[in-house]
């Protein structure tokens, strides 16, 4: 079993930061990848960025060069750094942990931008 437990959103203006993290507790020897998805109202889930076992990242083409995916494995948290953000960024945001073929999720954190 995994838990993953996120915070850090709240509301911004345009072109300002926030900085999600995610606590991850649980059989965390188990956990490779992890993942930042996000929703908007009446949208599908996106993904956002994935952060391997070997820290190797990749992001959304929406995303590239404003967020930085990173965890920290002494603390067990994933974070997403999100600069320069924009109206369309906001939505619902969850990390996520596929272990042994079953995705954990978070409940979310929201994040606002105001124009």
């Amino acid at each position: 079993q995994v838990q993953l437990m996120e915070s850090g959103g709240g509301l911004v203006q345009a072109g300002g930061s926030l900085r999600l993290s995610c606590a991850v507790s649980g059989t965390i020897f188990s956990i490779n990848a992890m993942n930042w998805y996000r929703q908007a109202p009446g949208k599908e889930r996106e993904f956002v960025a994935v952060i391997s076992g070997h820290t190797a990242t990749d992001y959304a083409d929406s995303v590239k060069g404003r967020f930085t995916i990173s965890r920290d494995r002494i603390k067990n948290t994933l974070f997403l750094q999100m600069n320069s953000l924009k109206p369309e960024d906001t939505a619902m945001y969850y990390c996520a942990a596929p272990v042994d073929g079953v995705d954990y999720w978070g409940q979310g954190t929201q994040v606002t931008v105001s124009s």
